[in-house]
Order: structure tokens, then sequence, then C-alpha cells
């Protein structure tokens, strides 16, 4: 693979036409040698040819293996593709659609011939998809549908560097045969691209680790969503050490489920990335994998690593709580015992005094393995949440089934992970303790220990693109990232989190109050309230707007509008 450096005095950049200075350590996984994404795929096809890469279902709804080799086939088809549709070096492949093999052939093609690729979110606007389309210059734009095929068709004329739009799925509207610029995914197998070898091969040999290979763009407080520039050695060191922190992970014996949105840094560089890695064998779930379908992919993909949002482990809950509901007496107190004994075993290791007592072994060897086994979690060695804290309630629900879970801590910034909780170590308020090879510190502590969590190392972004001012507020000139959160570490290297600094409310009083800290331990006490919100800024007091937990609809996750039984029960109590 193409892993050539070039020189640079800057760790950071703004443009994507230059190159920053890699963050590289003195010793350990700080200090190994930087790779391209290119080398990721060339490597996998050369150990694993044979092995299956992505695994979806066809028209038929039958599933259907892609081997590594055929992976990397396929990206070098789809890049000589792009090159032929006008795709040009540091222009962007901008993809609007939902997770497929053809997302992945997207992203690694649009790499593999010079271009940056960018995740746009289905939900959003045309003004939206605009944005990203425009700032990123984007040569090409993929869609899914017709129903984002006509955002694009709707804002394309305020497009000048848009050369072409290509629908993955039909059903097609007329204009996508008729009309110039638009291609069907189909196309591009039949396409002759055999001329543009040479250009292909030229652009990976001008290739540079350090230059910018991807673009996530992410919300801000105020204004448009600013573009968070990834280097090659950003992904690839980041996949690399994440996938090192995950307890037992095997080259090539992995599989993984791939259904969380692709335009979500955790979700790229766990699914596109990290998976290249390890040769993992990736699942598609389907479109509706959120509105229940994803336990009927797991029951049949059966992940040994499985990565989801609190929503999603919600939803679990729910589909396992209304099963338990229609079991029989016998069945309720058995189930009951169950969980009970191995949610103790659990709370024993987080309260460093770990048992394993012959009762824990019988529920984990009878009761709980017949469960994991219902719902697909059978050989799944990592269950972890990111993206979104989540209730103590709800993380002691799952270990009552034996399924641990573990938190993620990250940014965009830093490539998605930055810290990962240990499975062994378990603590319900923490978010880990920094990945090996980067570096946390806490900026300007009080007295308490609590400050702005700041970060640095070989997983730090280079820059937001066209962005110098904010690029100069998120960096400083030691490399150090700001993350805007407030928490603090413990002696034993754990960071938590207690607020956002631009969040916090300073009373009538001159009372600093974390609202984010206030408003979990609302959460916590009172599990009936779904969603707090404190006000009190500049105020001589402190208001707090609550949301009461109602009945959900289980396919379509929508909230009904019945109160939750919970809720009614502690109501009655007042």
């Amino acid at each position: 693979g193409p892993n050539r450096v070039m020189p640079s005095d800057s760790y950071t950049i703004t443009e994507k036409d230059t190159y920053a200075k890699l963050r590289i350590g003195n010793d350990g996984i700080a200090a190994q040698d930087p790779i391209s994404v290119p080398t990721l795929l060339n490597r996998a096809a050369r150990d694993y040819p044979d092995h299956p890469a992505l695994v979806h279902k066809n028209n038929n709804n039958v599933w259907q293996k892609v081997t590594y080799s055929e992976y990397k086939t396929n990206v070098y088809k789809v890049a000589k593709a792009f090159i032929k549709l006008g795709l040009q070096p540091r222009h962007s492949v901008g993809i609007l659609a939902f997770n497929s093999p053809e997302w992945f052939y997207s992203e690694l093609a649009a790499i593999h011939a010079g271009g940056i690729v960018t995740g746009i979110y289905t939900t959003n606007s045309a003004d939206a998809v605009y944005h990203v389309l425009s700032t990123s210059e984007a040569n090409i734009a993929i869609v899914d549908d017709s129903k984002q095929m006509e955002k694009v068709r709707s804002i394309r004329h305020k497009l000048p560097h848009l050369k072409a739009v290509i629908q993955t799925l039909p059903p097609y509207e007329p204009f996508v045969k008729r009309e110039d610029g638009y291609y069907r995914w189909s196309e591009l197998w039949e396409m002759d691209v055999e001329a543009y070898s040479e250009e292909l091969n030229n652009r990976l040999a001008r290739m540079a680790i350090n230059e910018c290979c991807c673009l996530v763009f992410t919300s801000g407080t105020v204004g448009n969503p600013k573009g968070v520039m990834l280097s090659h050695d950003n992904i690839t060191w980041d996949a690399f050490t994440i996938g090192k922190r995950l307890p037992g992970i095997q080259y090539g014996k992995e599989v993984l489920i791939s259904y969380l949105p692709l335009s979500h840094v955790a979700a790229q560089i766990v699914d596109v990335f990290l998976t290249l890695q390890f040769a993992v064998t990736v699942y598609f779930a389907d479109k509706d994998a959120l509105k229940g379908t994803l336990v009927k992919t797991l029951h049949e993909a059966r992940p040994t690593r499985f990565i989801g949002v609190p929503r999603v482990y919600e939803k679990i809950q729910e589909k396992m709580l209304q099963v338990a509901a229609q079991n029989s007496s016998i069945k309720k107190m058995i189930a009951t015992w169950a969980k009970s004994v191995t949610l103790e075993h659990h709370m024993s290791i987080i309260e460093g005094t770990p048992s394993a007592s012959w009762q824990y072994k019988v529920a984990k060897n009878v009761i709980m393995k017949k469960v994991k086994e219902a719902l697909g979690f059978d050989r799944c060695q990592t269950i972890a949440n990111a993206a979104a804290p989540m209730s103590p309630e709800l993380k002691k629900y799952f270990m009552s089934l034996d399924l641990p879970i573990m938190d993620a801590f990250g940014m965009s910034e830093t490539t998605g992970g930055h810290s990962l909780t240990n499975p062994d170590s378990y603590n319900f308020n923490t978010i880990g303790r920094t990945l090996p090879g980067a570096e946390t510190k806490i900026h300007e502590p009080d007295d308490k220990g609590h400050g702005e969590i700041c970060m640095r190392g070989r997983n730090v972004f280079m820059g937001y693109l066209q962005e110098p001012e904010k690029t100069k507020e998120a960096l400083d000139e030691e490399g150090w990232l700001h993350s805007g959160d407030i928490g603090y570490m413990d002696d034993r290297g754990y960071l938590y989190i207690t607020g956002r600094l631009k969040e916090l409310i300073i009373t009538a009083g001159g009372e600093n109050v974390p609202p984010v800290h206030v408003e979990h331990l609302v959460k916590n006490q009172l599990p009936c309230v779904s969603n707090a919100f404190l006000v009190g800024d500049q105020r001589k007091f402190l208001t707090m707007l609550i949301a009461l937990k109602t009945e959900m609809d289980v396919d379509s996750g929508a909230p009904k509008d019945e109160l939750h039984h919970e809720t009614l029960n502690w109501l009655k109590s007042l």
C-alpha cells in the first residue's frame, strides 16, 4: 500500500490540499508505523482472500457473501468508475444512504481514487445536504432511493462541482435514465473502466498518510455543521487501537452487524475500518433495524462484537419484558432468581469483591445461556454503548442477563474513540480509561478536581475545513483538543463527565451548577422520568422540566399516549 508521509511543520490544517504533521509517539502503540487506508484493504485481501468480508441479503432475501478478495476487486472497480465519472483528487464523494455494501465500496473507492469521503445523514434536509456537498466540493453523490435522490436533484443547480449522482436501489425515476449526470449503481459495473487503471495507480502512488481522506460534519451550538478533517493515520491508528482494547479480539474470527448511521464517526471507524484491521465479517441489517428487525438480524448473524446506543438497548429490553410478561408463574420465578444471582455476581465485581457462586454458575450455564441464544448474543464477547450515556438501571438490567455493557467515549474530533471502560472494571458513571497511546488531562481543575476534559494523540483530528478560527479554539498550541466537557479523573485513570462547559448554569447568587449532573441524578433516582431539563441561569432559583416515561410502540419506536406502568405505580404511591 502507499504508505508515504509528506513533510509538514504543522499538526493542524484547514485546507484539503495540504498535509499535517503526524503525532507519532516515542514508544508503544503510539509509535507504531503509520499506514494508509488502502494498505488495510490490501492486507485483509492478501491474508484472508476467501474469508467472508460483507454479508447482505439479496433480492430474494437470502444472505449473500462477499469475500475479502472480491471486496478489494469491487473497490478498485468502483474507484476507476469514479475517476471516469469525474472524481478529482481532494474532492469528495458524498454518501446519502443507509448501510450497505455499496456504502463501503463507495467510501473506500473514493479514498483509493485520491478523493475524500463524507457521509450525510439520511434524515438531513435538502439545505443540510447542500451544505455538506458544497463545502466538501463533492464531484459525486451516492443516494440509495428516490427520496434521497430528490433532495440532491433539487439543489444540483447550485453545485457546480457535482458531476454525477448515483442511485443504488430501485425503483428509479425516469430522469435517472434520461438525464445526463444521473446513474443507476448497476451502470458502474457495466462501465469499461480498464483505461483508468493507470490513473488509479498514479493516484495511489501520490497518496499521503498525512492528508485528509474523510470529512465528518459535526454540529456546534450555532451555525452550520463544521467539517472535521481526518487523515489516513487518524483512521487506521484509532481503529487498530480500539480493536486492541476489545478483550480477546481475533483476526479473521469476528462478526459484527452494521446498522448505526455511517455518517456518524463511531459507526464508520468500527464498521468499515476496524473490520478491515481485523478481517471481521460484517452483516448488514435492513432499513427497519431500528424499528424492530434488528433482533432478527442479531439472531441470524450471532455477532461476536456489538455496538449500540441507549435507545437500541431500551428496545431490546422492551421486547424482553413483553416476552417475560407472558411466561408462567414458575418460569417467572426461575427467571427472577437467575437474574438476581447474575446481577449480584456482576455487582460484586464493581465493588471489588468478585465472587463466582455455584448459583451464578447454574444461572449462567442453564438460564442465561438460553437467553443469549434467543437474542443472538451467545457468541458476543463485547457489547458496547456509544454516543450517549446509558442509565444505571438499563446497565443493571443487561448485567442481570449476564450481558455487561462497556461504555465508549469520543468525539468526531478524536476519530470516534478516545476512552473505553474495561469489562472487568465496571463502573456505572465512568466513561472509561484513555486508549493506550493517547493522552487525557483535566484543564484548569477546581478544588474538587473538576475541569475541562482535554485530549491529545494520533486520533485527534487535523482541523476544521476552512475554519481556522474555530480550529484554534478547539486545538491549543500544545496539541490538546478542548472537548467542552466538564469532568474529572480518579486515581485509577477513569474519566467522569459531569457537564458541559457552555451549559454551566451560573445562578443570580454566583453559584456554578452543572445541569447535566443534576439531570442525571434526578433520572437515576426517578426511573419513571424519561427526560429532565434544568434551567436557572442568572435566576435566584432553579427549575426543572421533566417528561414522564410513556409506553412505546415496539415496532416504530415512537412514544404512545399512555403512561408507562412504572410511572403509574410511582404516581399512585405519592
